[in-house]
């Protein structure tokens, strides 16, 4: 057992224990986990996947990662850009750690007729081949993983030259607004998910969190670590939230 430790929101716990705790959020919040988002943001979070979308340049016949993709927002509407895999040949495969998670999204996507692969994997060890993606995404499931520079690299891996890598993620925000982010992060934020999850406690921490998380400029410089090139980002919403998008050359 190693010793090393790294940071679950505030605290300190074992790196290799982090995943599991990481787990107990989400399987605690999964049902709610979007009636959540439409509160946290204003139902500003589908603006800015909107925007992700809209910055990836999918189109038809690719092939799209979506990693941490939870209920499938992302993949839902990138399996409507590549179209059927028997008509255009695209691929969206939607994948995420988190079981029960993943079957929220797994539903919906079924729900929509959409008959998409589905994969319960971790994305600091994909099992996808080298090469084979035009678009890899992860929004709003970076800043939980343990390796953030491991799951990087793996997503650079299982791009094709050319290809690109999109993080949607909260960030760092303008800083006259830090005072009031903070009390709705630390205050509000745990109210709303004790009221509406009936779990304050991974509220508290997804607020945790996101202070944890490299800001845009450290997370520009862990992708380029990874081996992307171009790394651009994008802030929305005074920087709540970055978009950052690097290619594989």
């Amino acid at each position: 057992m190693s010793d090393r430790q790294t940071h679950f929101g505030f605290k300190q716990v074992a790196e290799e224990d982090k995943a599991s705790h990481v787990a107990g959020v989400f399987s605690s919040v999964a049902e709610k986990y979007d009636v959540m988002n439409d509160l946290m943001s204003l139902g500003l979070h589908r603006l800015w996947k909107k925007f992700a979308i809209q910055i990836s340049g999918v189109k038809a016949g690719e092939r799209v990662l979506d990693v941490a993709g939870g209920t499938a927002d992302l993949s839902r509407a990138f399996a409507r850009r590549v179209g059927e895999f028997s008509k255009t040949g695209g691929q969206v495969w939607l994948t995420d750690i988190n079981n029960a998670m993943l079957k929220v999204g797994r539903d919906r996507m079924l729900d929509e007729g959409m008959l998409m692969p589905a994969a319960q994997c971790d994305a600091e060890k994909l099992p996808f081949p080298d090469n084979y993606f035009d678009c890899v995404t992860v929004a709003f499931g970076l800043r939980n993983m343990t390796h953030k520079e491991r799951a990087l690299a793996e997503m650079q891996r299982v791009l094709r030259p050319g290809g690109r890598l999109l993080v949607l993620e909260f960030s760092k925000i303008w800083q006259p607004l830090a005072g009031a982010y903070d009390v709705y992060s630390f205050k509000l934020l745990p109210w709303l998910g004790n009221k509406v999850a009936g779990d304050e406690n991974s509220y508290r921490y997804l607020a945790e969190s996101i202070r944890m998380h490299p800001d845009q400029e450290a997370l520009r410089i862990l992708m380029e670590q990874a081996g992307l090139e171009k790394v651009e980002y994008f802030n929305l919403t005074a920087g709540v939230v970055a978009l950052h998008r690097g290619y594989k050359l």
